[in-house]
């Protein structure tokens, strides 16, 4: 056995993850590794080098090319603080571009129809609630355009992350029309399915100015749009609230 260098180019964050990248973890996540595995058994994989086996004293032994070496749980251990952001959900929306041919959305929703954001916040949060996977591949349908599709164990995994990751950026993005329909614990998550339906539906209404045959349009707006909108209102009624207060 020799000693040989190899140097380690991983990804920084969640969003300079290639597809590949994304279904591994999201694979290992599926069959319940825990996060320190995640982290050990995604670094060796994308080193370049081979797993071959792991030794009795907890060694991994990998092949490079034409060469094999060990990898100490010390190596490892000081290796892997620089993928912490695996044990996070993601910061930012991600997801694979392509689940059995079929393109996905884009990760933001921008420029994706209002209605189908609707449609895939129900199913969340349902699947909050209930904790069913045919929610998940509902929103999987919707995301990746076929009404068709089946899923795996890490497609929902897949799934569910960019959900999360989505609804965080939209928070952010969208502070007042989100607390607008939390629930009374002050955590959107929490909230019910109807609450949360109800809710959508009276900022549906807002925006239609009580006019039924604006609803097809309103549902039809950028994503993006439709809630800049929903959040100008919703700071506009809160806003108005204060000064009556006063």
């Amino acid at each position: 056995m020799q000693t040989i260098s190899i140097n380690f180019i991983l990804p920084e964050n969640w969003q300079d993850m290639s597809d590949k990248q994304l279904r591994y973890v999201y694979e290992l996540i599926a069959q319940d590794f825990n996060t320190d595995e995640v982290k050990t058994l995604f670094l060796l994989r994308w080193s370049g080098a081979k797993v071959v086996g792991q030794q009795d004293n907890g060694s991994y032994l990998l092949k490079y090319g034409s060469q094999m070496f060990e990898v100490t749980p010390l190596t490892i251990a000081e290796l892997l603080p620089h993928i912490d952001w695996l044990g996070q959900t993601p910061t930012s929306p991600v997801r694979p571009s392509k689940i059995n041919r079929r393109e996905a959305l884009p990760a933001d929703f921008e420029g994706v129809p209002f209605e189908s954001f609707i449609v895939c916040d129900n199913y969340f949060q349902g699947y909050l609630q209930t904790q069913q996977d045919y929610l998940l591949d509902e929103i999987g349908r919707v995301c990746y355009q076929d009404e068709k599709l089946t899923f795996q164990p890490w497609h929902r995994i897949a799934i569910f992350y960019w959900m999360v990751a989505l609804k965080e950026l939209f928070a952010l993005k969208y502070p007042d029309f989100f607390q607008s329909v939390e629930a009374a614990d002050g955590n959107l998550l929490g909230a019910t399915p109807a609450s949360v339906e109800s809710a959508m539906n009276a900022q549906i209404r807002a925006l239609t100015k009580g006019d039924v045959t604006k609803e097809s349009e309103v549902l039809a707006l950028d994503t993006w749009r439709a809630l800049t909108e929903l959040n100008a209102q919703a700071r506009e009624y809160k806003q108005l609230n204060q000064q009556l207060k006063k």
